[in-house]
């Protein structure tokens, strides 16, 4: 995030209005914003919690929610043990808190479907979240954008919007959801129990009715980094891959 962005979107109070568990270490809060604004789908926002003496923590976190969501966001927070932020969310937040948050901030890390397909997106574990955002979009704009999600998850308690998810995969209407569980074995013969690879690359991409225009991953660095070489193994040009990577 440069200076330039930040300074353009000024702190302001966002309220709590909703909170709803998404697995057993992802919750969604729900805010309503005194200043609401438009967001393109994969932006995030910065939130500022400030202490009693004063001692102010700061953490980004991505926008589930589509653009479309009106003047609320949904940030779906993974509680991270040694983490300033997260804990007091998942501890302490409860409906009708007041928080500090500035946004919506970035720009590389975007999709309109405007932008067209077919469209590759690939997340680790909370790196779904900001992808979550453009399925949202894809399907709040009834479009019919080719688009497949290969969602890699320890286990299948810990996959995060699941039946959303699911059920946009029932749909049949060009959306294709690969799920990968790295710790326990497939729930579904369509997906997998292992980690990403080139071949599991290959056979999502061929959902697509062509290859893909577009390829987004987020997750952690290994994950991306492991994620993005796969792709690259499996011929996507490296210039059509969008990277986010969150933490270590």
């Amino acid at each position: 995030m440069s200076e330039a962005s930040a300074a353009q979107s000024p702190w302001q109070t966002a309220k709590i209005i909703r909170i709803e568990k998404r697995t057993p270490r992802v919750t969604s809060f729900f805010f309503k914003l005194s200043r609401p604004f438009v967001h393109q789908a994969g932006q995030h926002v910065d939130v500022r919690l400030t202490a009693p003496d004063g001692y102010q923590a700061r953490r980004s976190y991505s926008i589930a929610s589509a653009p479309e969501s009106g003047g609320t966001i949904e940030l779906a927070i993974e509680r991270l043990e040694d983490g300033e932020v997260s804990p007091f969310f998942h501890e302490v937040a409860a409906v009708g808190d007041e928080i500090e948050l500035r946004g919506p901030l970035g720009g590389h890390f975007v999709w309109s479907d405007k932008d067209g397909g077919p469209l590759l997106l690939v997340g680790g574990g909370s790196g779904v979240v900001p992808l979550m955002a453009m399925v949202r979009h894809r399907t709040a704009r009834k479009s019919s954008v080719p688009t497949a999600l290969v969602f890699s998850a320890r286990i299948w308690d810990e996959v995060i919007f699941r039946d959303e998810l699911i059920n946009l995969d029932d749909r049949r209407n060009g959306f294709d959801l690969v799920l990968t569980l790295t710790r326990e074995a497939a729930r579904r013969p369509e997906d997998y129990s292992r980690r990403i690879d080139a071949q599991m690359m290959m056979q999502s991409m061929a959902r697509l009715p062509e290859p893909p225009r577009l390829a987004f991953v987020c997750g952690s660095n290994a994950f991306v980094s492991a994620a993005a070489q796969a792709l690259i193994d499996a011929d996507v040009p490296a210039d059509l891959i969008r990277t986010e990577r969150y933490g270590v």
